[in-house]
């Protein structure tokens, strides 16, 4: 099964055979990216710091404590600041950190079981989206009022800063002694999804890249778009905030856009990419997630690597495919970051962990 455009295929037109040429074509392919989709997202600062406000010690049944920390950085407009709740095991490290996006401010919430993640051996790093940028066209507030806008077609959007917050969120927890710096992942749902792929795809720190029901902008192919599923054009109706303006080029036409969502996953090779999808969320076209796990995986290959090992037979609910760099699985039920899901993710880092 053939996919447009050609994820190898260099810009001056020679195909990519060998990974000494990877790091040039993934440059060419991430300024694809945030010229045409994104926006254009500016580079880490010079340093981001960590202040402990408050600690609860026994958190999680007494296996965790639990911090709020106010991380800050130096941007144009001056310092910036947002809060993370950190879960870190009581038990002696370094751990296997997780940085979840989150929908929601609150502590525990039901899109994360924190006390199995932290039984499992993992620290865990909450930050709560809007903390970092609001979910709306309103550009002079958060992170979005720091960087000057200079270009309305490649301005970055929200999406790339969610992103952005997240790499931050990884500055200072390389700085933490209980952190595994080998094994940082990163994970979304949904829009965040979208975020958590552009994070990964940005970030060489991260180990793993977690996309959760991410969709259209995110882990779905647009070439393959399958009936009930979103689509570019009511994306830039109801979120065109989310992205650069150049990407609305594409809502009457995708086949016309310079990349594809295979893109943006390749990205994170030859690093580690698991894709997660729910049989009844045809918003989020399935089976065009499933089509970016196998369509990004020639980038892993140039490494000898495998890649995505379940082909591109539509996968039944129940099933999933961890044996690769690339893992996908796709449960029962709907739009939703479950247990469930958990368990498959956590249980694709125990088998590719450094």
């Amino acid at each position: 099964m053939d996919f447009a455009p050609e994820l190898l295929r260099m810009n001056d037109g020679k195909l990519l055979t060998g990974a000494e040429g990877w790091a040039k074509r993934r440059a060419e392919i991430l300024e694809i990216l945030d010229r045409e989709c994104y926006g254009r997202m500016p580079g880490a600062p010079a340093k981001t710091e960590g202040v402990v406000e408050s600690v609860d010690e026994k958190c999680c049944a007494g296996h965790a404590k639990l911090e709020r920390i106010t991380l800050s950085f130096d941007t144009p407009a001056g310092p910036f600041s947002f809060p993370i709740n950190f879960f870190n095991p009581t038990k002696a490290g370094p751990h296997p950190v997780i940085v979840l996006l989150n929908f929601r401010p609150d502590a525990y919430d039901r899109y994360y079981p924190a006390e199995e993640i932290i039984d499992r051996g993992y620290a865990l790093a909450v930050i709560y989206y809007q903390d970092v940028a609001t979910d709306d066209g309103d550009f002079s507030k958060g992170l979005a009022a720091c960087f000057p806008r200079t270009n309305p077609a490649e301005d970055w959007g929200k999406l790339s800063m969610w992103a952005y917050g997240a790499s931050r969120a990884v500055d200072y927890l390389l700085t933490r002694p209980e952190t595994d710096a080998k094994n940082i992942a990163v994970i979304g749902h949904s829009r965040l999804g979208k975020a958590a792929m552009i994070c990964g795809a940005h970030d060489e720190r991260i180990r793993f890249t977690v996309s959760n029901d991410s969709g259209c902008g995110g882990a779905a192919m647009n070439r393959t778009w399958h009936e009930g599923a979103e689509t570019i054009a009511v994306m830039d109706r109801v979120f065109p905030f989310w992205f650069c303006r150049n990407r609305a080029k594409y809502k009457e036409s995708a086949a016309d856009m310079p990349f594809d969502q295979h893109f943006l996953a390749a990205c994170c090779a030859p690093r580690f990419l698991v894709i997660g999808s729910a049989e009844q969320d045809l918003w989020a076209d399935p089976l065009s997630e499933q089509y970016t796990a196998y369509a990004a995986s020639p980038a892993w290959r140039l490494f000898g690597l495998r890649g995505f090992m379940g082909g591109s037979e539509p996968f039944h609910a129940g099933e999933k495919n961890l044996d690769g760099e690339v893992g996908y699985h796709k449960r029962d039920g709907v739009h939703f970051l479950s247990r469930q899901d958990w368990l498959v993710y956590m249980a694709f880092f125990e088998k590719h962990r450094g």
